[in-house]
């Protein structure tokens, strides 16, 4: 699953995190919103990388003293460095009041832990490419993406041959052209 789930407790407040791809971050808050409408707070972080390959961040305190349940959330996706990624945390309020230094505290321990259990992939620049191929080169260039394990099945038939549409990192882009240099 894409989602990666923690609990955590403090002074009887419960504070589950959710770590999602983050496309699946709105989708993912309105389920959290009518699945605890008694939550006393979802507090969330994100931080994604825009088409100018910008970090784009934000993050909510939901109603929680300023600074105080956002920003740590932020800071610990900061701190590992994680985009395109939200981070989601439900508080329930346990009674006790834990003071801003104990919220601060307890929000970023929280992302911690759902950070620290999520299986996490390095992020690799990915470029889109289409390659149009003739019928007689199909069989050569399909051993050549099995062999260099990249992703060619969004493909279209056609008179003259294939399309091919790719997402290349900059490593693969660079072994396609010396296999397609081999080629000549």
């Amino acid at each position: 699953s894409d989602t990666c789930t923690a609990p955590y407790e403090v002074k009887r407040s419960t504070f589950t995190s959710y770590l999602v791809p983050y496309p699946l971050f709105e989708q993912t808050l309105r389920a959290l919103q009518e699945a605890h409408p008694k939550a006393n707070h979802i507090v969330w972080a994100y931080r994604y990388l825009n088409n100018y390959d910008q970090i784009v961040e934000n993050s909510t305190d939901d109603g929680e003293p300023k600074g105080c349940a956002g920003n740590p959330t932020l800071a610990q996706l900061r701190g590992v460095d994680l985009i395109n990624t939200a981070l989601l945390t439900i508080r329930y309020f346990g009674g006790i009041k834990l003071g801003t230094g104990g919220m601060v505290r307890a929000y970023g321990e929280a992302a911690k832990k759902v950070i620290e259990k999520a299986n996490l992939l390095p992020y690799i620049k990915r470029e889109p490419l289409q390659l149009e191929i003739a019928y007689p080169l199909i069989k050569r260039y399909e051993h050549f993406f099995k062999t260099e394990g990249i992703d060619a099945a969004r493909r279209e038939f056609t008179q003259e041959g294939v399309i091919w549409r790719l997402a290349l990192s900059a490593e693969e882009k660079e072994k396609l052209l010396r296999f397609e240099a081999s080629l000549l």
